[in-house]
């Protein structure tokens, strides 16, 4: 295929004719396909039923003798603590593992941080004049919400192919000791499905802070979530910064969420000792313990981390279809355009396509109109503000590889259409 940019424009605009028919046809159809998050298929739920349908559903002594039925075990049960343990690739004692949402946790995290400090705080990060967060975008669009929510200022750092532009952050947090934090989702990142390389992993251990209590928020959400028996590696955070000499620099966060129930998992948070019991001290004045029996469901249910591994590859037969139609038609639709990339990873739960400078937003909109919803522009950066307007995250977990099929079509209409126009009338 000729670059479009190289194409006459009586030539393109013959093209926008056919594109313009095709979108056409589209509308008639009159589709209500929505992709605007990543949430697991009820194919993927029923993976997981066992646990509710089974003889483990009627289960409540967990293997040491606890009554899960009852009070207690701030922390989790032994037996959960052990397996996520495994899964973060931390010590027994380093983890707690809670109810269902990973993404409370990090919200409490940072609003203890505001009220309290942490461990080797000076003083409540509240009481700081203007706190800030770095935000590598595009990123996870709930991380920014938080921050937002909680008026912490986001920096946005740019993504390289290893992960975030460490040139910027180690510049940034050596300078300014109001940035408290940075995000990271460092397997499979979303959307790009990025992985953080070794070398990463090693600055953002070691770099110098000039906050003394600066800390990594790592969401490590897509630890075991591959979409073939290609396994990217990751160097754990935590490991690194013991080895860095800065042990309570990181935050681990992990859940079942997208492994057995999105609404009804569990979720667990990984940390040196020293933070974790800074932590649990302030987490008894809060509850007097988690879902005991869903702990007990999913460690009868999983057994141990090869339980977890060889469920996900159940998971990734449903899933890679849908990721391999996303490729298949925007091959076919822009392959060779020169309007448009788009991420190849070999896990998570997302793919990002890339437009031209100032298209994405009129992609998603022209979608919305005829029957596709996709994650709204510049979700994936701090603000919904997308510097360039090129972001584009395609989420195909949920619909029937035919449903993505005929999305993915009509999003690569729309993004030849906004960008023939583009062509067409450059500002």
């Amino acid at each position: 295929m000729t670059p479009y940019a190289e194409l006459r424009p009586a030539v393109l605009q013959a093209l926008k004719q056919k594109l313009l028919a095709r979108y056409s046809a589209f509308q008639e159809k009159k589709l209500t396909l929505d992709m605007t998050r990543g949430k697991p298929s009820p194919e993927q739920l029923d993976l997981a039923m066992e646990m509710l349908t089974g003889e483990i559903s009627r289960q409540y002594l967990s293997p040491s003798g606890v009554d899960c039925r009852n009070y207690g075990g701030l922390d989790g049960i032994r037996e959960a603590r052990t397996l996520f343990a495994e899964y973060l690739e931390v010590a027994d004692d380093e983890i707690l593992v809670g109810d269902s949402a990973s993404l409370k946790m990090m919200h409490d995290t940072i609003m203890g941080a505001l009220v309290y400090g942490v461990v080797d705080s000076d003083q409540p990060w509240g009481k700081t004049a203007r706190l800030k967060f770095l935000c590598p975008s595009p990123g996870y669009d709930r991380h920014f919400a938080v921050c937002q929510y909680l008026d912490i200022e986001m920096i946005t750092i740019g993504m390289d192919e290893d992960g975030p532009d460490m040139d910027r952050v180690e510049k940034l947090v050596a300078a300014d000791e109001t940035i408290k934090g940075i995000w990271c989702v460092p397997k499979y990142s979303n959307p790009t499905g990025i992985i953080y390389s070794d070398a990463v992993v090693k600055r953002l251990a070691s770099m110098a802070t000039k906050a003394g209590d600066f800390r990594i928020f790592c969401d490590n959400a897509y630890a075991v979530h591959h979409l073939s028996d290609v396994h990217d590696p990751l160097k754990n955070m935590l490991s690194a910064c013991k080895e860095a000499g800065n042990p309570d620099r990181v935050f681990l966060f992990g859940s079942t969420s997208k492994i057995s129930f999105a609404g009804s998992g569990v979720a667990m948070m990984a940390a040196s000792r020293r933070n974790m019991e800074f932590i649990l001290d302030k987490m008894q004045f809060q509850t007097i313990g988690p879902n005991k029996l869903n702990q007990l469901r999913h460690v009868l249910f999983f057994k141990d981390i090869a339980g977890i591994e060889r469920h996900m590859k159940k998971h990734a037969a449903i899933l890679k279809p849908k990721f391999d139609a996303v490729h298949d038609v925007l091959d076919n639709e822009l392959g060779g355009s020169g309007i448009a990339s788009w991420s190849r990873p070999n896990g998570g739960y997302f793919i990002s396509i890339d437009t031209f400078p100032g298209c994405a937003r009129d992609v998603i909109t022209k979608a919305a109109a005829a029957g596709v919803k996709l994650t709204p522009a510049g979700a994936t950066f701090p603000y919904g503000k997308d510097p360039e307007d090129t972001n584009i995250r395609i989420a195909p977990s949920f619909p029937s590889v035919v449903d993505v099929e005929t999305a993915m079509e009509l999003v690569g209409i729309c993004i030849q259409l906004v960008s023939v126009d583009k062509l067409l009338s450059p500002s």
